[in-house]
């Protein structure tokens, strides 16, 4: 009984081998891996950035250039502060067609003003009239202003332009992108980033570790 159990206890020392941990060779690699991994972070922060600064260049492109031209709307920048807190200066207003016979008190339309330099007004319908002839008049006034405006506008066609939305600061935004100085900014601050990401890229490369500088563990065979 003695021989027998001692053989099965030799062999069952002989089937469980120590685990060895090559703690020198992992510490060199962590060392080695590290600055890529700094590198790597880096690419990616560059990269969010330059995806997200082009979805919002994109988004603005596609309100302002494409988007009247698809869905019929026109987007005007609010200049003064004739319509706050409602409309500020800065703002971008969304107006869409509605018709002339819906007009009512109350509606924020854009329109051409009827003297002067005819620019572009948008401000609060005040009163609606029509005339005998059958022709739509209209008066307005802003909302941050004491008194009406001092004209009364027809409307030419059968329609007229409501705001729908506002877009907040989107105008001030857009005039300090047309600034020659921003641009140039803008062009230099993106030749920046693509230089960073080139030279990222190229140090992005595993470096070689020696395998003469690694100390292989020597295994241990079984203990008796």
């Amino acid at each position: 009984m003695s021989s027998s159990t001692a053989v099965i206890a030799g062999r069952h020392r002989a089937a469980v081998r120590p685990t060895i941990t090559p703690s020198g060779v992992t510490a060199k690699r962590v060392a080695a891996e590290a600055p890529v991994v700094r590198r790597s972070m880096v690419r990616r922060v560059i990269r969010l950035g330059g995806n997200l600064l082009t979805l919002v260049c994109l988004a603005v492109f596609l309100l302002v250039a494409v988007g009247p031209h698809l869905f019929g709307y026109r987007t005007a920048t609010m200049l003064t502060g004739s319509m706050e807190p409602g409309i500020m200066p800065g703002d971008v207003v969304v107006t869409a067609q509605k018709p002339a016979s819906e007009l009512a008190v109350g509606d924020v339309i854009s329109y051409q003003i009827p003297v002067e330099d005819h620019r572009v007004e948008t401000h609060r319908v005040v009163e609606v009239k029509t005339q005998n002839d059958g022709s739509i008049v209209f008066r307005t006034q802003g909302d941050a202003n004491e008194n009406d405006d001092p004209w009364t506008a027809t409307i030419q066609g059968d329609t007229v332009w409501e705001v729908k939305t506002v877009v907040p600061k989107l105008g001030s935004v857009i005039r300090v992108l047309r600034a020659p100085a921003v641009q140039h900014g803008i062009f230099w601050i993106a030749f920046g980033g693509l230089l960073l990401l080139g030279l990222s890229t190229i140090w992005g490369s595993k470096p070689e570790v020696d395998e003469d500088d690694i100390d292989e563990p020597a295994l241990e065979g079984p203990h008796e």
